[in-house]
């Protein structure tokens, strides 16, 4: 019942949400990040490829917790290395 009363109130609300795919890949490449793996091995991943088409992934990356998570990593190595 709540979620007939969600579409009544916003009918377009559906034209801004994203996709569970590319939520749940993000999670996963965020995690895999911290857990010291490169992008680039992330993403050559089958669990990234079967869910997200390179348009959504392009999406995730562009997503601001991602790029957040991801630049800070960076940056922190940079730091230490200086």
């Amino acid at each position: 019942m709540a979620r007939v009363r969600d579409v009544l109130r916003s009918p377009f609300s559906f034209l801004f949400q994203r996709p569970q795919s590319e939520e749940i890949v993000a999670e996963y490449i965020v995690r895999e990040h911290r857990s010291g793996r490169s992008l680039d091995d992330i993403l050559d991943d089958a669990y990234v490829k079967n869910r997200c088409s390179p348009e959504q992934v392009g999406r995730v990356l562009d997503r601001p917790e991602v790029v957040r998570a991801l630049g800070d990593d960076i940056a922190a190595l940079h730091r230490s290395q200086v």
